[in-house]
């Protein structure tokens, strides 16, 4: 009676291939978890990306505290031709057109999460309105991305900013809930860390004297109590205005 309802080896190890399988599952399910509600901290400044689903839209926000002056942040965040050399996976970034305070910027690279690679090819259009800077879909493998940077003044001795990244994105590729909001995540947390670590180094650079050939760009002539707009702004879910 007892040795027949031990499983035979042929079940064993059936059973043991689905047990591995769901143990594989959970973990990957754990580490999805992890990098989707995880926030990170770099260097002397605080940082956080958090994703979420609203329909086909995957939502990111991203702040940090950066320990620079606002234009050391502007000219960073605008110089877009130089984008490749410290953003990760963006491999090209270059200006087509420019009118006024518009530009329109060729872009391509690819978004990695564990395993995936989901190549990326874009135009976008880059409106600068100090002390935001906006950013929409034109054409591209993106479905549909809309987004803006806003800059805050915290402070000027020491000189503090605090860089926030608010937008919308669905890849052309239909992904799983967890894995398409982990990917955009974990691709906007690299961009973003590459983003603040370079405007960090720009202003380890400034203070030492040396500074490097950016593009240069005026201050934004926008007081500590006008630079912060509220996240309450409802985004557009159209690919243009």
């Amino acid at each position: 009676m007892f040795a027949s309802a031990l499983p035979s080896p042929c079940r064993l190890r059936f059973r043991s291939k689905w047990v591995v399988a769901l143990r594989t599952l959970l973990q990957l399910t754990g580490l999805v978890f992890l990098l989707l509600f995880a926030p990170i901290a770099i260097s002397g400044s605080d940082m956080e990306v958090v994703a979420s689903r609203n329909g086909e839209l995957i939502e990111v926000r991203a702040r940090a505290t950066v320990n620079a002056p606002l234009a050391v942040v502007w000219g960073t965040l605008t110089d877009y031709e130089r984008l490749p050399e410290f953003i990760p996976g963006i491999k090209k970034s270059k200006v087509i057109s420019r009118a006024g305070t518009t530009s329109t910027i060729e872009q391509s690279g690819e978004a990695r999460f564990l395993f995936m690679s989901i190549p990326i090819q874009i135009t976008v259009e880059v409106t600068e309105r100090p002390p935001n800077i906006e950013v929409r879909r034109i054409s591209g493998t993106v479905r549909f991305l809309r987004g803006r940077y806003e800059t805050e003044v915290l402070g000027v001795e020491p000189a503090l900013v605090q860089l926030r990244w608010i937008g919308a994105i669905t890849p052309e590729d239909d992904l799983p809930p967890l894995i398409g909001e982990a990917l955009i995540r974990a691709s906007i947390e690299q961009q973003f860390f590459g983003m603040v670590a370079e405007i960090e180094r720009r202003q380890a650079l400034r203070q030492t004297g040396a500074i490097s050939g950016t593009r240069q760009t005026s201050q934004p002539n926008v007081s500590p109590a006008t630079s912060s707009l509220t996240d309450r702004q409802t985004m557009s879910t159209g690919s243009g205005r």
